[in-house]
């Protein structure tokens, strides 16, 4: 349980971030930095305007020390890689790798003056395991998890960073993928457990992450994906 710290999710206002950002809410100060509030103007919350892919963060809002880092943004795009134009690369890894970086170093020295710090990021299955039609978001969420090696590596002992890799989680994101019956129902037996992700199993996740219960972990990649990862059924 995280009681007392505080923590900045960028990308906070949808989704995963938006019930982390729920469930952090009531004993912790959380900071979203995100492009619109709406969702999150019943939270008690502080809100910062930011486009990851576009802007610099504005820290004058921040405390001098954050126990915790989240970056949510990211992308589904789904294509044969034959039709997928360059741009469309070039564009999932702005917002999934170099949005995280841009974000992570605006604020590095806020988490150095904890020094007890918790990063999380997120991947995705279909680095683990080859998907077709996931060559784009695969490519640049494998540099997450590099990323994530990399830096929990290099920040050690007083910054641990960790990634979950999820499958399909029932968001707006993935909402083009679930949008009828019949897509869910495919996408549920796809899965060994039956059915895709919920945000908040997903957020669960990240809050352990971040807490005490997860100090003798970094440089994890965490697969939360309803055994598609490496079950065959």
């Amino acid at each position: 349980m995280i009681e007392n710290k505080s923590i900045l999710i960028v990308g906070g206002s949808s989704g995963i971030g938006l019930a982390l950002a729920t469930q952090l809410a009531s004993k912790n100060k959380v900071f979203v930095a995100s492009r619109s509030s709406e969702a999150i103007q019943h939270l008690d919350v502080e809100h910062i305007v930011y486009d990851a892919t576009q802007d610099e963060l504005d820290t004058s809002k921040l405390p001098e020390v954050l126990h915790g880092f989240v970056y949510c943004p990211g992308s589904i795009n789904l294509r044969p890689f034959k039709g997928m134009k360059l741009e469309a690369f070039q564009s999932d890894f702005e917002i999934n790798v170099i949005g995280a970086v841009r974000s992570l170093k605006a604020v590095l020295g806020h988490l150095n003056a904890s020094g007890n710090a918790a990063v999380v990021l997120y991947s995705t299955v279909a680095v683990q395991t080859g998907m077709p039609f996931h060559s784009s978001v695969a490519a640049s969420k494998g540099a997450i998890e590099g990323l994530t090696r990399s830096l929990a590596a290099e920040f050690a002992p007083h910054i641990r960073v960790n990634a979950i890799a999820p499958s399909l989680v029932d968001t707006p994101l993935a909402s083009k993928f679930l949008n009828n019956e019949v897509k869910m129902e495919k996408a549920n037996e796809r899965h060994p457990l039956g059915r895709v992700g919920n945000a908040n199993e997903i957020a669960q996740a990240t809050a352990f992450l971040l807490g005490e219960e997860s100090s003798w972990m970094t440089g994890r990649i965490l697969q939360l994906d309803g055994g598609i990862g490496n079950l065959k059924t």
